[in-house]
């Protein structure tokens, strides 16, 4: 019998990674010149590192090491807790959470560029508003904007507007009222209305500052030209090949701390083995760009990073019974395993003649598609038990999540299926053994996937259990770029894809569900005037009971309408070689490169 969703959080929530004293070696004569500590690991293919521009995580992942936002997170605390990272503290807010001001430190300077003209560029409080005007500016085409469009800055959409439909150059010369300038380091925040957790979008990777010299020389080239304050600098870029990230020689003297709970032995042990090392503490990071499973797992195994997220497929033997390999553990390996905030789902175009629509049967449709979609099968078979069922878009670590929830989202039941399309008429006319629709004419489902053997994997499993309840179903491969420019034209009638919240707010769970988001992160093109008021409410509400309310009715709709079938969230697994000290995997952060530190014994 399945464990409860709410017994597998608590149990996977546990950090494991483990902790090893390292050896002090001593050589005869002058003492050599220690080595360089190079951190070695493997990602996904990246497409640049300019904070508006990107989108894909492998991209954040690089240039938020490059790039700094206003704020950051504490690496140990569990709850997450925002810290300042550029600013001198969090920002002071006004009793209404309508106004935000906050500073930003002195003597912060940006890496070399001759753009600069030979000067050190300081960082200043106008970099920040220039930057965040840049994710608003449409030939950006920033996939941050829905989330700092939700922000409600004074003026900032106004002025995409202008760009819009003027079919002209978004002006960056006059004022925003909503991003004052009060003086070299000092920016206050003016929102349309009360946004309580509005510092939560000041510590988002996308809002890291760039300087307008640099991006005004560099122009379309500014993704291969990153140019920041943080903590490492890019040296050496073979796309889709390697990355090299080195030492920020001008990079502050910033010092490591962290709040871990008093009850968490491991974060404990961590701080009181790093509290105090200035950062960063590796020198140079080697980034593998290996896209398939197995080579990254074979790199790892044979010592040549330092890490590796556990591919699905290889769960099973990682963790025989839920423990870790007795193989492994004899090599000192440390094992975390967390659920993340990410979510696993299949969308529905809600402007597609078949799929979409508001009306009973167009519903009913989208329902019993959900219904016959078998996670647990996808979960033991597909991700080796690393995932648990998703009841709705308000996932573990957000704000508004509840364990003991349970939805229909979750449920799995053909007989259901076959019920409610009996009921609206899609029944099988020819006897040819599939439905067509009401009216009689052919019942053709269309799903965009990607040419690849892990897709290809889930597509039979979907296949299967459409043909269960009679639905035809065909697949159109294609990119993951191309499907998701796709997606956001609203050209695509469905399409599987996982989102990861980038903040703590639940309400980075319902941005999908906002027609003001339609053509960004909406994906399904969903508009319901009850969700987007209840969204209008979440965004202005403190966080409490009467929030949590709103929140449940808000989960309740998801389910009703079925603009996305959500079907699990991952558990990340992640490996660690003994001599990586610190690491903890982040859950709404990119950057940890930093705070690591690599301490190799002697055989």
């Amino acid at each position: 019998m399945d464990a409860p969703v709410s017994h597998w959080i608590a149990r996977l929530l546990t950090f494991g990674v483990a902790t090893f004293a390292a050896a002090f070696a001593f050589a005869a004569g002058p003492a050599a010149a220690p080595a360089a500590k190079i951190l070695r690991i493997a990602s996904a293919s990246e497409t640049g590192f300019d904070p508006a521009r990107v989108g894909d995580v492998p991209s954040f992942l690089v240039l938020s090491h490059i790039f700094e936002p206003l704020l950051g997170y504490d690496p140990l605390a569990r709850p997450v807790r925002l810290v300042p990272r550029t600013a001198v503290a969090l920002p002071e807010a006004s009793a209404d959470h309508r106004t935000f001001t906050v500073r930003v430190r002195a003597g912060i300077f940006f890496t070399d560029h001759p753009a600069f003209g030979g000067r050190a560029r300081e960082l200043t409080a106008a970099d920040y508003a220039f930057s965040l005007m840049r994710i608003a500016d449409p030939a950006m085409k920033s996939t941050s904007w829905s989330s700092l469009e939700q922000a409600g800055i004074a003026g900032l959409a106004e002025r995409r507007r202008e760009a819009v439909d003027g079919k002209r150059p978004f002006d960056y010369t006059r004022p925003i009222a909503g991003l004052e300038v009060l003086d070299r380091y000092t920016l206050r925040f003016h929102l349309n209305a009360g946004r309580p957790r509005f510092a939560q979008v000041l510590a988002e990777a996308s809002t890291g500052a760039v300087a307008r010299e640099v991006i005004e020389a560099t122009g379309e080239l500014s993704m291969q030209h990153p140019v920041g304050t943080g903590p490492f600098r890019l040296a050496e870029w073979k796309r889709a090949s390697r990355i090299v990230l080195v030492r920020n020689e001008r990079y502050r003297d910033r010092r490591y701390e962290a709040q871990p709970a008093a009850d968490d032995a491991e974060g404990q042990a961590i701080l009181a083995r790093l509290k105090g090392r200035r950062l960063p503490m590796v020198d140079r990071v080697e980034i593998s760009v290996i896209d398939e499973a197995q080579p990254t797992w074979l790199a790892f195994l044979n010592g040549d990073a330092d890490l590796v997220a556990v591919p699905a497929e290889f769960t099973e033997v990682v963790l025989p019974g839920g423990k870790l390999a007795p193989h492994l553990a004899k090599r000192g390996l440390g094992v975390e395993q967390v659920v993340m905030p990410t979510t696993y789902y299949t969308m529905f175009n809600m402007e597609h003649p078949l799929v979409g629509g508001y009306a009973p049967a167009q519903v009913a449709l989208r329902r019993a598609i959900a219904l016959a979609i078998d996670v647990r099968r996808e979960i033991d078979l597909l991700r080796h038990g690393a995932a648990v069922p998703a009841q709705s878009p308000v996932t573990v670590h957000l704000s508004g999540y509840d364990p003991a929830y349970k939805s229909e989202m979750s449920e799995y039941s053909p007989a259901r299926a076959r019920a409610l399309l009996d009921l609206y008429g899609y029944i099988d006319r020819d006897g040819d053994g599939w439905r067509e629709q009401p009216d009689g004419r052919p019942l053709v489902l269309e799903k965009a996937t990607q040419p690849t053997q892990q897709t290809r994997r889930f597509d039979d499993l979907m296949r299967r259990d459409m043909a269960a309840i009679g639905l035809k179903i065909d697949f159109r491969a294609g990119s993951w770029p191309e499907q998701y420019k796709a997606a956001r034209a609203g050209k695509l009638m469905m399409w599987s894809v996982q989102g990861r919240a980038s903040a703590p707010d639940g309400l980075q769970g319902l941005q999908r569900y906002d027609g003001a988001t339609k053509g960004g992160i909406n994906l399904a093109r969903f508009d319901l005037p009850q969700m987007n008021e209840l969204i209008a409410q979440l965004l202005a509400l403190p966080d409490g009971r009467e929030r949590d309310a709103v929140f449940h009715e808000a989960k309740r709709l998801t389910a009703a309408w079925m603009p996305y079938k959500l079907r699990t969230h991952p558990i990340q697994v992640t490996l660690v070689q003994p001599w990586l000290i610190g690491f903890r995997r982040p859950l709404f952060w990119p950057n940890w490169f930093e705070v690591v530190d690599i301490e190799r014994g002697q055989p």
